[in-house]
């Protein structure tokens, strides 16, 4: 089992459309407009943004944390908790093991909260 979408608030598509597209680094899979409706592919899960979902927190794995919030900063992207490592992974349970896991968070076109996360090579301090 896994999970094939998550639904996230949207009050402004277009808005919305060029922010993620930004973000994510590719164009909505598909829009809709009865009802509004827009869809970001995400490896095997849709990312759904409409006006009638709830906000919720939706964390996203990029290649390096630092460097996308680096990035969102430059294009004047609200950042909520600048990149930190919240976990060293021990083994594979919950990421790959002898990595560091980096987190951050930003703020979307609409006021949601998107959380950032990357593994790293471990470092021992």
């Amino acid at each position: 089992m896994h999970i094939v979408q998550v639904a996230q608030h949207a009050d402004d598509l277009d808005r919305a459309a060029a922010f993620y597209t930004q973000l994510l680094g590719e164009e909505p899979a598909a829009r809709f407009r009865s009802p509004d409706l827009l869809f970001f592919n995400l490896g095997t899960t849709r990312l759904l943004l409409q006006p009638d979902a709830p906000s919720t927190v939706v964390y996203l794995l990029v290649d390096d944390v630092a460097h996308a919030v680096a990035a969102a900063r430059d294009r004047g992207v609200e950042i909520v908790d600048d990149p930190h490592v919240i976990y060293t992974h021990v083994d594979d349970s919950l990421g790959p093991v002898d990595t560091d896991e980096w987190q951050a968070f930003i703020r979307d076109s609409e006021g949601n909260t998107v959380g950032l996360v990357s593994h790293e090579p471990r470092h021992d301090p």
